[in-house]
């Protein structure tokens, strides 16, 4: 198992060395002003079999029940409300860029009482905003849950997650981002990993696609686009011919460990010095067997419980000592870990050890 694994890392490694293939700029930068809005909303779902909220434990679900009976014209003051298929929930969505009213958006129903389950509930009328305070969309539907519960009494099961589900395409926009894009006459490409080399290979592929100085690289994370300069009808044509250029990125030379369950990741940058690595096990047991003490026949005493214990150092042959020479890449590393023959938990200490000794030249991530 952990031989396939370690090659499955080195074939990995060498696909990586041979394929370094460029990345449309699409795929590495977020264009100023093209974002979406996070909205969230307070509702109500109705039509639940006996799993809603219980309204002593839950007092918002019967205000906001009160509340839209009220605006349908029921009068419900003063009256006491104990049903148990009905639920709080909060109602959150996000609303895409260039997004026109009437279009519709994925929401997704979140149970905040003590309900039990959302399967088979609808959404009453739902208004949500956004961080400026304003109604942006409004969502409304039968609920896709994605888990199930069942139990009496005495036990219960619970599977997935049943007090949180989705409605597809369940929120319609009613509201319009106030951003004229089309009037924009520089846009900013905000790189989603800021390196400035990468910067500096956009900013040249930009300039030689329209053949004049036309981007300008502020900084690692920033390349400013000159519309104008650009000679393009709008903003639209000139993002439609940036972003599918390519462009290859500069990556660092990174390892990135997940101990809980023994992932390993390297980039094909990573290098390590002239280093020797010698790895073996010590096994300690202890072994308790207390003996118990009589007293001679027709004496007077008790029973004593003396304490034995065996204590035992086994020492596990290892894999000797191994040596990896100076500015070694990434499948040289692995090919030297799998060398000696340790298990990914191990294969994680001794890249720890490594780094401590400041011989592993790469970031060095432990999760």
């Amino acid at each position: 198992m952990m031989r396939a694994i370690v090659s499955a890392l080195l074939v990995m490694a060498l696909a990586l060395q041979a394929a370094a293939s460029p990345i449309r700029i699409r795929d590495l930068v977020v264009f100023d002003g093209v974002r979406g809005n996070d909205l969230i909303g307070y509702g109500l779902v109705v039509g639940l079999n006996g799993t809603g909220d219980g309204i002593r434990n839950a007092p918002f679900t019967e205000e906001i029940m009160t509340n839209i009976l009220e605006r349908l014209g029921v009068n419900v003051s003063g009256e006491q409300f104990r049903p148990q298929n009905v639920a709080a929930v909060f109602v959150t969505g996000s609303l895409p860029p260039f997004a026109r009213a009437g279009s519709q958006i994925d929401v997704t129903i979140s149970a905040i009482g003590d309900a039990d389950s959302l399967l088979g509930g609808t959404l009453v009328m739902t208004p949500l905003t956004a961080a400026d305070g304003e109604i942006y969309a409004v969502a409304q539907g039968a609920i896709i849950a994605g888990g199930a519960s069942a139990g009496g009494e005495g036990a219960q099961v619970v599977q997935g997650v049943p007090t949180v589900g989705t409605i597809p395409s369940g929120a319609r926009i009613e509201r319009e981002v106030a951003f004229d894009f089309a009037e924009m006459q520089d846009i900013r490409l905000a790189l989603r990993m800021p390196d400035f080399t990468t910067a500096a290979r956009i900013e040249g592929a930009i300039n030689a696609e329209f053949g004049r100085s036309v981007a300008v690289m502020l900084d690692a994370g920033t390349v400013t686009l000159n519309i104008p300069a650009t000679r393009s009808p709008s903003p639209a044509h000139a993002l439609s011919r940036v972003e599918n250029l390519y462009v290859e990125p500069e990556t660092r030379a990174r390892v990135v460990v997940d101990q809980r369950s023994g992932t390993i990741v390297m980039g094909e940058d990573v290098r390590i010095s002239r280093v020797a690595i010698a790895q073996g096990n010590l096994t300690l047991r202890i072994e308790e067997r207390p003996i118990a003490v009589q007293p001679n026949p027709f004496a007077e005493g008790e029973t004593v419980i003396v304490p034995r214990t065996n204590v035992d150092i086994i020492e596990e042959p290892g894999a000797g000592l191994a040596e990896i020479s100076g500015g070694t890449s990434l499948s040289e590393v692995v090919a030297g870990l799998n060398a000696l023959g340790v298990s990914p938990n191990d294969m994680i200490d001794i890249l720890n050890s490594i780094h401590a000794a400041g011989a592993l030249h790469a970031e060095f991530i432990v999760r």
